[in-house]
């Protein structure tokens, strides 16, 4: 059992202990339900840390889904001077929030 690793979901690189609350790229799953993320690039701290090649073969770190939702609006404002050309538009990404239940490896 260990207490910290690197994992890597939705294109991003995220360090966690167990018990850490992160929001990920959205993830299909519903709340309340437990995922295990499989890509683990590294397990450990100190001179006991393992480094994958790059996953860390066998490792795997449980989550529970505590919530689905969307970040706050980012506006988008496209313009060009003395051209009269303006375009206003909003994004809201989905994410997932997970907390970090156990890490094996």
């Amino acid at each position: 059992m260990s207490d910290q690793a690197i994992i890597r979901t939705g294109g991003k690189q995220y360090r966690v202990e167990t018990g850490t609350v992160l929001r990920v790229e959205k993830l299909d799953a519903e709340v309340g339900s437990t995922i295990d993320l499989d890509d683990v690039l590294l397990v450990g701290t100190g001179e006991g840390a393992k480094v994958g090649t790059p996953l860390v073969a066998g490792a795997k770190v449980t989550a529970e889904v505590t919530g689905q939702g969307r970040g706050k609006k980012v506006i988008v404002y496209k313009f060009r001077r003395r051209k009269q050309y303006r375009r206003k538009r909003g994004h809201r990404q989905a994410y997932t929030e997970l907390k970090i239940k156990s890490i094996t490896g």
